[in-house]
């Protein structure tokens, strides 16, 4: 057959005698010149142009410029590619039913689709390589398509074709979108100038284009792009190379910054206040803050929301119509070209793909959106709170109202409410409309009968809505549980070695079981409905659909046609998803409307009273500042952070000569009353003078107020009457800082609780000032910080844990000091700086850093301490007494004036003087300095703790190179995933597996049998009722199934988690003591807390959820390719896309995960930290520097979850295209196939589900890979060794009351602390008597504490042995060794309970043995005053009593404990001398008839003992009496007491 444009088959369709634009034909060729045209020009300008260009150059993102009408020429482009679309299947249809082919009806639509497209790419290709010139080319086609497509609608018009012809609505579109795209180029040219004009516009790419640093293009690319995340390619196809770093997702763009949306957010807050100002009842309203902040976003994404349900519905309608179509063509074979254009089965099979594809791009953008906004608003929030807590008044937080624990929530959990509802917020409005499009549509296909299913949907919803208000009561109690079980883990994680020394473990292992088991009831509730709601979930629409078609089948007398049955059963799993989450969304508003209020509460609570004299002239300050958005008042007066911004208004005041200085006088107070914001002052009556450049110091008894007299002069506390005033002090470096009228400068304030940094050794002393060598160094050693640094693994550049964690009080103490030495500022306040340390250190901060460092600076300093015998050094001295200043002047004016208190301080001195008689070596630094070394060293074997991979048998045999590592990344972990299974029993893993795979029988057994109803003839009618009867068994059985696959998986995870936690703790609790000092407290209890919380309540779900979609998928798959067969060969290379798409997303989103949560510790730490240092970051005015960091914290943490979520979003729009490509590959094929129409609706049912659960599938596993870490964290401690606690002995053999003497043998001993080390102890040789008292001393390292955790098998005793009573300990039980034996040690340990407990645990002793204890212990009256005696509370770590006492409950302890051996291991090192003398009594008295070994720290308390062993280097040196001792001149014992002298 001879092709013709125009046919064949009429001549008379190329006569142009009527005139050439007569002629249809020729009117459809003058329509190919416009797109032959374009292609001509830009072919040459792309292939040649570009083509050489990109291959060698990458254009760079800076170039990205968009050209006015960017967005709307995308939409409008695409819009013409879809009429091209409908213009090709239009002449298609026609030509079919022609004679002969006519090209002349589609050939012009395809060239001009192609044109299109070209015009799309080469326009991109100009925008990004900014080249506006060649633009005219494109303006040119726009005018001849015009021209062209007009001359058409104008000749139908002619011809009398109207509107009810598809060809001319077709023709006529395009003239206006032709129109459109002319118009919009003609506007580029108008705002360009690009041509026509002398001046072209130069226009520079946005800003964050031209930083380099900023990765996130996701509103900076074209509309194609955007939609479908391919700028995200190269990130996380690179995340296979080398794992994404915070480096790799670089900055945030400046729209999304924290800093930005706070000052939105804070001027629409401030708005709301000022509407409320006058009516004192009302609150401002976040709300509509909020609103007015963010609407916009909000709306655009209820707008994509609203397009994407409403193209949803268009899946059941074009299934209806297909499988209609099929029916009609079986029954009658006459067609005629009347047949609608949409009747055709390869037109709808079309439609319904571009349907899928819009639906699912709307839908994602709108996901996106309500992200970025709600990402944005936690930004803001974050700042807005970070200010308030900055400004909080301190009286807040001591009092109560607000605690730490709240901020941290508001931090943690509120804004988080917050955004979380954000994200949910367009469901609220769109829901509805999609239920109420549904049920009409539902309607139309079935009638009343539909109206029976809806029904029942929505009478189940409200116990969907109850479900899930149980489940959050669940979470919160499974919550409060967990959080107690913390508790007490991490007591006994902090007094491990107490409890094992005293065989209590067990003790505390039981009661953390206890709370574990209340937990685990709690979490049986929270799977019990976690299992109802997946449940519900499956069973509402069967439970619909089963009542729609039975109601159908008995009342109407139509057969039900497959049609029917497809479309409303694609219908009714629509509805179902807004109904599941109506009730989430219910929830969360809820739950929303909750946090606002905190969030109201805690913004409008005090602040610190701006007085004047503290802030200067505030008002000019603010006025300032005005200019500067984003910091508020504070941020003025600082030294570095705003100088810059401060340049021109400080040039005015500069310095004035000294001379003018009135009386020296730094700081006064007068007539000054203070309180606590209780309104009782606190403080009366102060009238204090503090002279410049001289050393003040502040003397009294415990709680007279000496601190609060430091906090009041800061400003901190309420001023009830009276004035601070602070002299125009002349700075040290003129430059920095011009002094405005009574203005206060920063202070270098030490607070006497130490407070430290997130950061390392050097950032903390440092603290925001500029590092000076030379200066650094002085303090270091002023402070005798450099042995400290020199052994922590980095030395100055070690973190220093949360708190500092890792260190002991005193290295924090001196910390503080040498940062408020170290700042440059005029005034320094130090509050109590040698509590924590020892003589030494005392003394040597004393001389050096005080004496010398400060007092050559000139800087004036107050001092708060107790250690009166530095008064003498003192220029002015401050005595106070219960809140009043008792005396004022220098120490000659004292004892002149008031000879009593003179005295009184003489008789302290001299007692102080006398105990103190200078501290041996071993002193408590070297002791600190020792647990640091423990504490830090052993990285290398904690390093291997963590990386203990399951996968040592392929690491064996490889190199370290890049791609095994990158193998191992992209591997799932299925050996964990079979550990994690295992460990809930087979049993249950057997029962899970067998009801997952019965269940999704039973439901695809549904679909098919009421497939093979439907397509029953008419002649069948009356085995009707046999295929109701069956359908009605199939669907009740499927329900029934649901419930107990649900039930199955939580139950399995339940046993799993219940298991792995309790091998856990079991391990952990009876690990050796090595253990606890390598491994750091902070990762086991993170195993305790995070991990345990991942398997308790994260996994279960997660693992639901993939088996349920995966099986969903597979079984789509299979029921499609039954109905058609040809389906196989399209799905291989779809499932290959599938398998790349999963594999790069699994690795990127690991990644990103794990950046989320590492960026979020360091943000809420920030905050905490802040709040807990509040007075010290006010003091020293760094108040801007925190914003600045938390600001930049809060972008990080956020750029990564934006980064996160976007990948959530590139991967749902491929598997959504994926899903799309699957059901046109199946219509396109069951319409091959032909008739068979009930199972073509079976198989394009199942492909509509396919698209939704394609995406679960991969999300799931990349979720599930993340949770599994959380397994092989803590597989990797279950394989650790525990402590051999049989011993050979029997119980019957050992005495009742052993050891009843205390005579104590040691022959030959040797101990090291793990096998792979050197001993500590070397054949140690030694005999102890009954009753007798020794004392051991050394150095050092020189073994002593080795030696007395010796005695309690601690260590590993591998050579020699101790016999007690003539019993070898190595041959008891554990247990009954550390039962028998009392030991005190250096740290006192308390637990949080009643004092009985802390003395009794066992609760063994009367309350008269506990009362002779207390009254031993010297603390009989303290505990008989507290509020119900010995039943009275201890606080968490004791911190309710000092540490003296706290060592006094300790003795007290070893004392209820009856043993006739007592060790004392250093017990005196952390206490004052007072309660050295009350223990040291104690022990000559109340343990006169037991055998007592001291471990000794100052030697003269071993000068009374019966028998001295000195040691060196883990051998005995000498070993006698103390007075044999002594009389050896050169002995080593005599040394070391001449140097206690």
């Amino acid at each position: 057959m001879k092709l013709a444009f125009c046919g064949n088959d009429n001549p008379a369709a190329y006569n142009i005698s009527a005139g050439v634009l007569r002629n249809v034909c020729f009117v459809d060729a003058l329509n190919l010149v416009p797109h032959v045209f374009l292609l001509f020009i830009t072919f040459p300008i792309l292939f040649i142009g570009w083509g050489s260009q990109s291959s060698k150059v990458q254009i760079h993102h800076n170039t990205w410029l968009h050209f006015p009408g960017h967005n709307l020429r995308w939409i409008l482009t695409f819009t013409l590619l879809f009429v091209h679309v409908c213009e090709i299947a239009e002449g298609i249809v026609s030509d079919a039913q022609m004679k002969s082919r006519h090209l002349h009806l589609f050939l012009p639509a395809i060239i001009g689709f192609v044109a299109a497209t070209t015009s799309i790419v080469y326009y991109h290709n100009i925008e990004t390589s900014n080249f506006p010139k060649l633009l005219l080319a494109l303006f040119l086609y726009w005018v001849m398509a015009f021209v062209a497509k007009t001359i058409k609608l104008v000749r139908y018009c002619q011809e009398g074709v109207t509107f009810s012809q598809l060809r001319f609505c077709i023709t006529g579109i395009m003239v206006i979108l032709y129109g459109l795209l002319m118009a919009v180029e003609i506007n580029v040219i108008r705002v360009r100038r690009y041509v026509f004009s002398m001046n072209p516009q130069k226009v520079k790419p946005p800003e964050d284009l031209q930083d380099l640093g900023v990765r996130f293009l996701q509103p900076f690319v074209n509309l194609l792009s955007k939609a479908t995340y391919w700028w995200m390619n190269t990130l996380i196809i690179s995340a296979h190379k080398k794992p994404i770093d915070l480096k790799a997702i670089g900055k945030l763009p400046i729209a999304m910054r924290a800093l930005t949306n706070y000052v939105c957010l804070k001027e629409a807050y401030e708005e709301q206040k000022k509407k409320v100002a006058n009516q004192p009842n009302r609150n401002p309203s976040i709300w509509l803050a909020m609103y007015r902040a963010f609407g916009r976003p909000i709306l655009l994404s209820s707008t994509f929301r609203y397009l994407a349900d409403l193209l949803g519905f268009a899946g059941p309608l074009c299934i209806s119509g297909i499988v209609q179509g099929f029916q009609n063509t079986s029954q009658d074979n006459t067609t005629t070209i009347e047949k609608d254009f949409l009747g055709n089965a390869y037109v709808l099979a079309v439609l319904l793909f571009l349907a899928l594809i819009l639906q699912r791009t709307f839908l994602q953008a709108s996901y996106y959106v309500t992200t970025e906004t709600g990402i944005n608003l936690r930004g803001a929030l974050l700042a807005m709170i970070y200010n308030k807590i900055l400004r909080l008044s301190t009286s807040n937080l001591s009092m109560g109202e607000m605690t730490l624990g709240q901020i941290n929530n508001l931090v943690a959990i509120e804004t988080n409410q917050l955004m979380w509802f954000l994200f949910l917020c367009p469901n609220l409005w769109a829901m509805p409309v999609q239920i109420i499009m549904g049920v009409i549509l539902l309607y139309n296909l079935l009638g009343e009968s539909a109206l029976v299913g809806a029904a029942v949907i929505v009478l189940l919803a409200p116990i969907q809505y109850f479900i899930a208000t149980k489940l959050a009561e669940a979470q919160k109690s499974t919550l409060d549980y967990s959080t107690e079980r913390l508790k007490k883990t991490n007591e006994i994680l902090k007094g491990i070695k107490l409890l094992k020394l005293y065989a209590w473990e067990h003790i505390f292992c039981t009661s953390v079981e206890e709370t574990r088991m209340k937990e685990f009831t709690s979490l049986k509730t929270f799977a019990l409905y976690t299992s109802l709601s997946i449940f519900m979930n499956a069973a509402i629409p069967m439970a619909a659909v089963l009542a729609t078609f039975v109601t159908y089948a008995y009342t109407t007398d139509k057969k039900l046609q497959p049609a029917q049955a497809f479309a409303s059963l694609s219908l009714f799993h629509i509805l179902v998803t807004p109904l599941f989450l109506l009730s989430t969304v219910v929830r969360f508003a809820v739950k929303a409307i909750i946090s606002v209020q905190k969030l109201n509460e805690f913004l409008l609570s005090d602040e610190i009273g701006g007085d004047s004299w503290r802030d200067g002239c505030s008002s000019v300050a603010y006025e300032s500042c005005k200019k500067h958005t984003g910091f508020h008042p504070k941020a003025i007066n600082r030294k570095q952070p705003l100088r810059y911004q401060l340049e021109s208004y400080e040039q005015s005041s500069r310095r004035q000569p000294r001379s003018l200085e009135i009386d020296d006088i730094a700081i006064k107070v007068s007539n000054g009353y203070f309180s606590w914001g209780s309104g009782l002052a606190t403080l009366s009556n102060i009238n204090i003078r503090i002279p410049t450049g001289q050393m003040t110091m502040i003397v009294g008894q415990v709680g007279c107020g000496k601190s609060s007299l430091l906090l009041a002069i800061l400003g901190e506390m309420q001023t009830l009457e009276g004035k601070v005033h602070w002299s125009n002090v002349n700075e040290n470096e003129p430059s920095l800082e011009a002094p405005r009228s009574r203005n206060r400068y920063s202070v270098a304030y030490a607070a006497q609780k130490p407070w430290l940094l997130n950061a390392t050794v050097e950032e903390n002393i440092t603290c925001g000032s500029p590092f000076n060598k030379q200066r650094y160094k002085t303090v270091t050693d002023a402070c005798s910080l450099q042995p400290d640094i020199d052994l922590l693994p980095f030395g100055d550049q070690t973190e220093i844990g949360e708190r500092g964690i890792n260190l002991s009080g005193g290295q924090r103490q001196r910390i503080c000091v040498a940062r408020a030495l170290y700042q440059n500022t005029n005034i320094v306040f130090l509050d109590d700086p040698f509590s924590a340390l020892d003589i030494h250190l005392s003394d040597h901060l004393m001389q050096e850093g005080i004496l010398k460092f400060l007092q050559e600076d000139k800087r004036t300093l107050v001092l708060v301490t107790h250690k009166l015998q530095y008064l003498p050094h003192a220029d002015w001295i401050i005595a106070m007494k219960d809140g009043m200043v008792l005396r004022e002047g220098t120490l000659k004016d004292i004892q002149n004036k008031d000879v009593e208190l003179y005295e009184h301080w003489k008789t302290l001195m001299n007692r102080q003087d006398q105990e103190l008689e200078k501290d041996m070596e071993a002193d408590q630094t070297s002791l600190e300095r020792k647990t640091l070394r423990r504490a830090m060293y052993p990285r290398e074997s904690k390093a291997q703790l963590e990386d203990e991979d399951e996968e040592e048998e392929e690491e064996e045999d490889e190199d370290d190179n890049m791609s095994t590592v990158m193998r191992l990344r992209t591997k799932m972990p299925w050996k964990t995933c079979w550990r994690y299974l295992t460990s809930g029993g087979f049993f249950l893993l057997f029962l899970m597996i067998f009801s997952k795979l019965l269940k999704h029988s039973v439901i695809v057994a549904i679909d098919y049998w009421l497939a093979r109803w439907t397509s029953l003839d008419e002649k069948h009618k009356e085995d009707e009722t046999y295929y109701v009867a069956r359908f009605s068994l199939l669907c009740g059985a499927g329900i029934v199934l649901c419930l107990i696959t649900s039930l199955t998986v939580e139950w399995m995870g339940l046993t799993a988690a219940k298991n792995l936690h309790h091998n856990l703790l079991n391990k952990i609790i009876l690990g050796p003591i090595r253990f606890f000092d390598m491994t750091p407290l902070g990762l086991i209890l993170n195993r305790f807390s995070a991990d345990t919380n991942i398997i308790d309540q994260h996994i279960p779900p997660t693992l639901e959820s993939l088996t349920r979609s995966t099986l969903l998928c597979l079984s789509a798959i299979g029921i499609i390719s039954y109905a058609t067969p040809w389906f196989l060969v399209a799905l291989v290379p779809l499932g290959i896309a599938f398998y790349f798409i999963q594999k790069y997303f699994r690795v990127a989103s690991k990644d990103l995960q794990e950046l989320d949560d590492s960026t979020q510790l360091p943000l809420l730490c920030h905050f905490s930290e802040t709040a807990e240092g509040l007075t010290t970051i006010r003091a020293f005015r760094h108040e801007a520097r925190f914003k600045q960091r938390m600001l930049e914290l809060t972008d990080t943490n956020n750029i990564a979850y934006l980064f996160l979520s976007a990948a959530n979003r590139w991967l749902e729009v491929r598997t959504d295209y994926l899903g799309a490509c699957i059901v046109l590959t199946a219509a396109v094929a069951s319409i091959k196939e032909g008739p068979k129409s009930g199972f073509v609706g079976l198989g394009l049912l199942y492909a509509l589900t396919i698209t939704n659960y394609l995406n679960w599938v991969v999300r799931n596993l990349a979720d599930l890979e993340v949770q599994m870490g959380a397994v092989k964290k803590v597989n990797s401690f279950l394989n650790m060794e525990s402590e051999n606690y049989d011993g050979t002995l029997d119980a019957s053999q050992i005495p009742k009351d052993w050891p009843q003497e205390g005579e104590i043998k040691i022959e030959d001993l040797c101990v090291r602390y793990e096998n792979n080390l050197k001993p500590v102890l070397k054949h140690v040789k030694a005999y102890i008597k009954p009753g007798q008292k020794v004392g051991i001393c050394g150095r050092t390292g020189s073994g002593k504490s080795s030696l007395s955790l010796a005695f309690f098998r601690m260590v590993d005793i591998f050579d020699g042995r101790i016999v007690i009573d003539g019993i070898d300990i190595s041959k008891l039980p554990l247990h009954t060794l550390r039962s028998r034996l009392s030991i005190i040690l250096q740290d006192p340990v308390l637990f949080s309970g009643s004092i009985r407990f802390n003395l009794d645990p066992e609760c063994k002793c009367t309350d008269d043995r506990l009362w002779e204890a207390l009254e031993i212990a010297q603390l009989k009256n303290l505990v008989k005053s507290l509020p119900g005696g010995l039943d009275a509370m201890v606080t968490e770590g004791g911190e309710n009593f000092s540490v003296g006492q706290r060592q006094l409950f300790c003795l007290a302890r070893a004392f209820v404990r009856k043993s006739s051996i007592l060790i004392m291991d250093e017990a005196t090192a952390s206490i004052d001398m007072a309660t050295e003398n009350i223990l040291q009594k104690v022990v000559m008295t109340a343990f006169a008839d037991r055998t007592v070994v001291t471990i000794a720290h100052r030697v003269h308390t071993i000068l009374t003992a019966d028998l001295v062993i000195v040691m060196k280097r883990g051998n005995i040196l000498e070993y006698d009496t103390p007075e044999n001792l002594l009389s050896q001149e050169n002995g080593i014992f005599a040394s070391f007491v001449r140097a206690d002298m």
